[in-house]
């Protein structure tokens, strides 16, 4: 069974790799991203628990630091990113919380943005926990919301979050929405809604064109 754990960061990479290669692309929404790289400014990515899988390809190779959860499951998904060329920050809110949260001010530091799951890495789905916001405003630095769909997929219906996992041969969107920026005087509950009312409507927006 070790055997197996160990191959299965590599089965993973080769099929995400196959998904990548097989599925055609649109991006949407882009320049805000490359707006905040041009000025020299770092910014935390934020996205669904139920979607990180395509990232894997849309953002392989970029200079992003993204928290995982120190379970085994996050052992799997840590590995499979750095096969992928994507740093992994190891932490969640429910272990390790705090050292994931240092973990990824070091990497800003470091000159990389950072990718923050604020459902997960149990739940409940497509609410915001205070985490990202937190960092936002320690840090000072934007939440860029973003979000992929794509055509051919499949649903795990009993994941607590109905997890996406894209199939070849697919139509696929990458949408990023407008920057939320948090102030040091902000209400953290009023971003947050503020933010899950953004990721909703680009995954909305995402989900109907690609059944288009």
């Amino acid at each position: 069974m070790g055997f197996l754990r160990r191959l299965i960061p590599y089965l993973a990479y080769s099929y995400i790799t196959i998904v990548g290669l097989t599925t055609r692309l649109r991006w949407r929404g882009r320049e805000h991203p490359e707006a905040l790289r041009k000025a020299g400014r770092r910014f935390i990515y934020a996205f669904w628990h139920q979607r990180q899988v395509f990232f894997t390809w849309s953002h392989r190779g970029q200079p992003i630091s993204i928290l995982v959860s120190r379970s085994a499951d996050g052992e799997l998904i840590a590995r499979t990113m750095e096969l992928s060329r994507i740093r992994a920050s190891r932490g969640s809110s429910s272990r390790g919380g705090a050292a994931g949260l240092m973990d990824m001010m070091q990497a800003m530091k470091d000159g990389f943005d950072v990718g923050f799951t604020p459902d997960g890495p149990k739940g409940p789905a497509r609410q915001v926990k205070p985490g990202v916001i937190f960092l936002a405003q320690k840090l000072r630095v934007p939440i860029v919301p973003i979000t992929n769909a794509v055509s051919r997929k499949l649903e795990l219906r009993r994941a607590w979050d109905r997890f996406q996992v894209p199939l070849p041969f697919s139509r696929a969107v990458v949408r990023c929405g407008a920057p939320i920026v948090v102030g040091e005087r902000d209400d953290a509950s009023a971003k947050a809604e503020e933010l899950r009312a953004a990721l909703e409507r680009i995954t909305e927006e995402a989900d109907r064109e690609v059944r288009a």
